[in-house]
């Protein structure tokens, strides 16, 4: 019994120890990525960047050159490791300069600026930036030449600079950039001839311009989609030969296409998308579309900046209109480079199509390039959860309590499915709010289920490895990287107190009342000081004093610090209609006071230096035991 006792105070030492140093680790951000002494050398380059580009319309409201941390919570920015590796600007309204400040992003992979009204040259001092992959500057008012330096860039692939006012010849050096697979300076004044070397690039575009390919060619339209110019003085001989050639080919195809019309027959409609294997199976996809991109610029006006009406670590969401009328939304995502390619992009589409539950988000079909991958979803125009919550416009409906209590049994039923029925098991990995959306009637439909694996894990707007969203990551998961179900049953806890609350499950605004910045730890205080009028959503006119003590109940049952503690969803759904909870309970407020009595006899200093060891301690007892 000794040793039990003994075992049982070491989880609890463990579980306290962890907490402790996560909230001094959240109370700490503002001032370690803050502090004026040691500056964030990116932070400072990146407010630099934006003084010189000009934001009058006050598009960028979210930097603040007093807390340099882009990698924490500023818009436009994509983070690896800590390091900004991607900036997307597209149709802001600048009106300024491009700054060589940017060269002090050492680690930038790509930069959009495109639709803007920039103006000035285009920087020499771009050159020095080894890992630039993707440089789209279409659009603009730049002037002069592109700089000969630009041809040590030996990582670009993508150069668009077109409708600009740029004019001089383009500089040799850019045969050096082996790795380019698109170069585009349609619409601009250049001059001179095209290095014929640049003709081998997979897509290019020069078109009016007054560019030539040699000296006897004047023609100023070339592009890689143009009909190749050729020499006047082709042999018949050739024109008959090629004439041969294409008969007979017409006869393949026409063949070709009989035979696949009779396969498609046969197969009643099912569609088959073949994917390299050593098995070389077939996933079929029954009946989920595969769209071509073309039809993904049509539906969303090339996806228009105007459309956007979401974003997110997976990349962005825009409003679409497919030829025949249907209303979609469709999800570029951001990290197309999935681990395995094209192959393991299929696979994961197969997985997440056949999760087939009134309460998930329908998959309609995807689209898949070199360089994109999209999916296509049904649009839902009453948005999401997190936009009723807190989002609203005047004039537009908010949750009440019925809405939101069925909202908090269609989200528990739809995880159940995913983690009880489905086969593999899918988990979710970034529960919260914002990822429940509302259909026509107010039901909840879960999505972004099973995107966590379409997309590389490293790519995040947390300066952790970990997929999700400060204050909805389960202990676990933050401090290990490895997820389970139970990770998805923590970031549930937190969705019900969104709901209850209406607030963010992280809001540094608390600071300056108290020191719980976390939901989590704000809700245990006020239900320790039995304030329950405190907890509710101040919008909640009506609703029934009951039904909210079983959310709060259940929702601190998910959001214990040991996953082991934690229910399965299917005993989350039992609990919710009151089966089981009692119990449970009782069980948590015990513990609860067990915790508290520990907490009022620790001692409370805190080790936090480069020597410190604590942090690998917390690490080590916060694993499955």
């Amino acid at each position: 019994m000794a040793k039990a006792d003994s075992a049982t105070r070491l989880s609890l030492n463990s579980s306290i120890d962890f907490l402790l140093l996560l909230r001094l680790l959240v109370l700490l951000l503002p001032l370690i990525c803050g502090a004026s002494n040691q500056p964030n050398i990116e932070g400072e380059a990146l407010i630099e960047f934006l003084t010189a580009l000009k934001d009058s319309n006050e598009k960028i409201k979210d930097w603040d050159s007093h807390f340099v941390s882009p990698c924490f919570s500023w818009s436009h920015v994509t983070c690896i490791n800590g390091s900004v590796v991607s900036l997307s600007f597209p149709s802001i309204g600048f009106t300024g300069t491009l700054s060589p400040s940017i060269t002090r992003l050492k680690f930038l992979v790509s930069l959009d600026l495109q639709h803007n009204s920039l103006s000035g040259g285009l920087p020499d001092s771009l050159s020095s930036m080894s890992n630039l992959q993707n440089l789209n500057l279409a659009h603009n008012n730049f002037n002069g030449s592109i700089p000969s330096s630009w041809g040590r860039l030996s990582n670009l692939k993508h150069l668009v600079v077109r409708g600009n006012h740029l004019s001089g010849s383009i500089p040799e050096s850019l045969v050096n950039v082996t790795g380019l697979i698109e170069l585009d300076l349609s619409s601009n004044d250049f001059t001179g001839k095209i290095p014929q070397q640049l003709f081998s690039i997979p897509t290019f575009n020069f078109t009016a311009t007054h560019l030539t390919c040699d000296n006897n060619l004047k023609q100023p339209c070339i592009s890689s989609s143009s009909v190749p110019v050729s020499k006047r003085n082709s042999k018949v001989q050739i024109l008959v030969t090629i004439a041969s050639v294409g008969a007979f080919s017409l006869l393949l195809l026409g063949a070709f296409f009989g035979y696949r019309f009779h396969r498609v027959h046969k197969l009643k409609q099912d569609v088959f998308v073949d994917v390299a294997g050593e098995d070389e199976c077939k996933i079929s996809f029954g009946q989920i579309r595969r769209f071509s991109f073309r039809e993904m610029q049509l539906s969303t006006d090339n996806f228009s900046e105007s459309n956007i009406i979401g974003q997110g670590g997976y990349g962005k969401v825009y409003r679409g209109v497919l030829v025949d009328n249907t209303r979609v939304a469709v999800k570029r995502l951001m990290d197309y480079h999935s681990p395995g390619g094209e192959a393991a992009f299929m696979r994961e589409v197969h997985l997440i199509s056949i999760a087939v539950h009134k309460n998930l988000l329908r998959l309609i079909g995807f689209c898949t390039t070199s360089t994109e991958r999209i999916l296509v979803y049904p649009f839902m125009q009453n948005l999401s959860v997190a936009y009723r919550l807190r989002d609203l416009k005047p004039g537009e409906k908010g949750l009440d309590w019925p809405t939101r209590k069925r909202i908090a049994f269609g989200t528990a039923h739809g995880l159940e499915y995913l983690h009880e029925h489905c086969e593999p098991k899918i988990i979710h990995r970034d529960m919260k709010a914002a990822n429940i959306l509302l259909n026509d009637e107010f039901e909840a439909v879960l999505g972004d289920f099973g995107l966590a694996k379409l997309v590389d894990a490293k790519v995040t707007h947390v300066t952790t490895q970990v997929r999700g969203t400060m204050g909805h990551i389960a202990p676990e998961y933050l401090s290990t990287g490895k997820s389970s179900e139970k990770t998805d049953v923590f970031g549930y806890g937190i969705t019900l107190l969104e709901l209850v609350t209406g607030q963010r499950a992280i809001d540094f605004s608390r600071l300056e009342e108290e020191e719980d910045v976390l939901l989590l730890d704000h809700i245990k205080k006020l239900l320790r000081e039995k304030r329950i009028e405190d907890i509710l959503d101040g919008n909640l006119k009506n609703y029934e004093g009951k039904e909210v003590e079983t959310i709060l109940q259940v929702a601190m049952l998910c959001t214990q610090s040991s996953p082991e503690d934690r229910p399965r969803m299917a005993e989350v759904v039992s609990m919710l209609e009151g089966v089981g909870l009692a119990e449970r309970w009782a069980e948590w407020e015990h513990l609860e006071q067990v915790r508290i009595q520990e907490f009022s006899i620790m001692p409370h200093k805190f080790l936090w230096g480069e020597d410190s060891t604590h942090d690998q301690e917390a690490i080590q007892l916060s694993q499955a035991r």
